[in-house]
């Protein structure tokens, strides 16, 4: 516990960021890592601000730790770069009490309404709205992002939730499709390459699937919609290799695509 209360905090800031909200951000994320239920391997904080005026909430502060090989992420918008910091401060806080209640015997269920739970928070999910990059000068950026194991729909809740993301890519257990796991609401939705919904099982009922399947296309046809269409990703397969990527508006206004590489391999 010692080793994980004394862990420095590596910080990167992009921007104009000050000094002092670095020493901040290290600080506050430093403390919360006592709560920590297993040792910490590393814990980075990342600091963004942009340089767009009309973005109502600039600063955007993302906190990753790598908890014994099992990532906790926690990230905050705000009007301030002091306000973001503390508002992922409190998000990070959430995660780790979560991860604490013997994630390992509660993977694959959801949260209950307990006292405190993190769904009783009163967090606000202050999301990064993403920089408006003139269309010209987006670039499309690779990452990786399929879950490296198949999970079931419950388990993909679970870590989507526990990796403060929106949406999760992974390969669905019992009928081995690439599949997506997205927010809408308070709800979760999960759509598949191909769905097969005789193979699913019950699925948890914050959880309802969609019947569509995702479309073919290229990515130029995929960022058309994406940009046709105004929503948050769009969920396509690849017309060469048939798997499935995902396409998203990036906080830094260019593009992320995550899915399969070249040879049609899960990255």
């Amino acid at each position: 516990m010692n080793a994980v209360q004394t862990m420095s905090v590596q910080v990167e800031a992009h921007g104009r960021v000050p000094d002092r909200m670095r020493e901040l951000a290290a600080a506050k994320a430093g403390s919360l890592l006592r709560f920590a239920s297993e040792p910490v391997l590393s814990a980075r904080v990342t600091l963004a601000v942009s340089a767009d005026p009309a973005v109502p909430r600039p600063a955007v502060a993302q906190a990753t730790i790598d908890l014994n090989g099992r990532t906790i992420r926690a990230q905050a918008a705000g009007e301030t770069m002091r306000a973001a910091i503390e508002h992922m401060a409190a998000r990070l806080r959430v995660r780790l009490d979560r991860s604490a209640r013997d994630w390992s015997a509660r993977r694959g269920t959801l949260p209950v309404p307990e006292r405190g739970e993190w769904r009783h928070q009163s967090i606000r999910a202050d999301r990064p709205a993403y920089f408006p990059r003139p269309g010209a000068t987006r670039a499309v950026i690779r990452r990786p992002g399929y879950a490296p194991y198949a999970l079931t729909p419950e388990e993909a809740v679970a870590e989507l939730d526990l990796l403060d993301y929106d949406f999760h890519l992974f390969t669905e257990r019992s009928t081995g499709q690439d599949s997506v796991l997205y927010r809408v609401g308070d709800r979760y939705r999960l759509a598949q390459a191909r769905p097969k919904p005789d193979r699913l099982g019950p699925l948890p009922p914050t959880v309802t699937l969609s019947e569509h399947r995702a479309p073919v296309l290229t990515l130029a046809e995929a960022i058309g919609r994406l940009e046709w269409l105004g929503q948050p990703f769009v969920f396509f397969l690849n017309p060469q290799t048939g798997r499935a990527s995902l396409l998203y508006h990036r906080y830094d206004g260019h593009y992320g695509l995550v899915g399969p590489d070249a040879t049609g391999q899960k990255r």
